[in-house]
């Protein structure tokens, strides 16, 4: 097998593979809170305390993948057009 048949075939694998998560599995975590809805900030002695709600997500630790983004983005602008 010829390296860029190779490459051809492990970058089908990955969008395959990409496309079946965010079939399953629609939203991620948070990249800026990681998911836990707010950030963490210290007092003044060190200890961890809860911080202001993450702002990217709206205090849910979730957000919608960027393959899923897209295809609803495709989805919409298809049915507006069949319409």
């Amino acid at each position: 097998m010829t390296p860029i048949v190779l490459a051809i075939a492990c970058l089908i694998v990955v969008t395959i593979g990409y496309g079946g998560l965010c079939a399953a599995s629609p939203f991620g975590d948070c990249r800026t809170c990681r998911g836990m809805g707010h950030q963490l900030k210290t007092d003044r002695k060190g200890r961890l305390k809860r911080g202001k709600d993450c702002r990217r997500c709206k205090a849910t630790g979730k957000r919608i993948r960027t393959g899923r983004w897209l295809y609803n983005r495709w989805a919409r602008i298809y049915r507006a057009g069949t319409d």
